[in-house]
């Protein structure tokens, strides 16, 4: 680990002073500091801002909710509101880590976990992600958790979050503070595609501060699903995720959210899918139409086929759980 300052700020805009691209925020630390003992990530400054006011969920006047960057994962799965109107959330959350992480994870902090992949983990080889231009291992390498959409030449590392699979089907927003103001983003902006330019997994700029995550009135509370399929019962990340949520009439989808983890740089969301949905009927037919539509663009590689039909089956059956009540945590 670098050597490093350490400041704790007692306002926003303190943090924001202090704010550049060689300082990093902190709160929770459970990705960061994982990321600096390997020396993946050397900041010259550490801004600490869990004495910010950015904890609290609070109903937002179009009936949805404002969650504080600092509310901890624990805190989020667990509470009333989101309990009871945001299931789809509340089963993300308890789906990744452990009890001890979920403790000291923040909302925001998850938004910017780092993506998942050996090759960038592992500083003793080339990486696009941590040096643009050293070349992808992962290519031709081992890649059995790899990305099998939205992948570019320069990289084919997979999002790692199983919060943010949840956010990107409720179509939340990021609301973000900076020198400039404050803006908000949309969930499905927020996080990047590799491109050319793999080293950014999202588009913060580094002197900008997430403030809360906003989500809009309607949970499908009643209808939603989230599955998570991985090497063993806990603490492992999703080889495939579906985020799943309908809203029925009848026996008919008049809307429906579907996104995927484990196979993509971002969580995966394709709104012409969901669009082709509605009006067809809530059946297994009708899952596996929308899930051979989602995956026709996968590229797999050598060792990451298998994800395919794994994501085509979890699809199926993350819909049909979400049409049946979904499964509450």
């Amino acid at each position: 680990m670098s050597p490093f300052t350490y400041s704790k700020p007692q306002g926003i805009d303190e943090a924001l002073g202090l704010a550049g691209p060689t300082a990093r925020f902190i709160a929770g630390g459970t990705n960061l500091l994982d990321l600096m003992k390997e020396n993946l990530s050397r900041p010259e400054r550490l801004i600490d801002i869990n004495g910010l006011p950015l904890r609290g969920v609070e109903p937002l006047a179009d009936g949805g909710l404002r969650i504080g960057a600092l509310v901890s994962n624990a805190d989020l799965a667990w509470h009333p509101a989101i309990e009871q109107g945001y299931p789809l959330v509340a089963q993300a959350i308890l789906a990744g880590a452990s009890p001890q992480l979920r403790n000291m994870a923040t909302t925001g902090g998850n938004l910017l976990q780092r993506t998942r992949c050996y090759y960038f983990y592992d500083a003793t080889v080339p990486c696009n992600k941590r040096e643009p231009g050293s070349g992808c291992p992962a290519r031709q390498g081992r890649n059995r958790i790899h990305a099998i959409l939205g992948a570019s030449p320069h990289c084919v590392a997979t999002h790692p979050s199983d919060l943010c699979v949840a956010l990107a089907a409720l179509a939340a927003r990021v609301r973000v503070i900076g020198p400039a103001g404050e803006r908000v983003i949309p969930f499905a902006d927020f996080h990047r595609l590799p491109g050319d330019t793999p080293e950014r997994d999202h588009c913060l700029a580094t002197n900008e501060l997430i403030v809360a995550v906003e989500l809009p009135a309607d949970g499908f509370a009643a209808h939603s699903a989230y599955l998570k399929v991985r090497d063993r019962a806990s603490y492992a990340f999703a080889l495939v995720s579906v985020a799943a949520a309908l809203e029925l009439e009848d026996g008919q989808i008049r809307r429906a959210r579907l996104a995927l983890g484990g196979v993509a740089h971002k969580p995966w969301r394709d709104t012409g899918v969901e669009a082709a949905l509605i009006g067809l009927p809530a059946n297994t037919t009708t899952f596996q139409g929308a899930a051979e539509a989602l995956l026709e663009d996968a590229q797999p590689l050598a060792d990451n086929g298998f994800k395919i039909e794994l994501a085509r089956r979890a699809i199926v059956r993350a819909l049909s759980q979400a049409a049946a009540g979904g499964v509450r945590p």
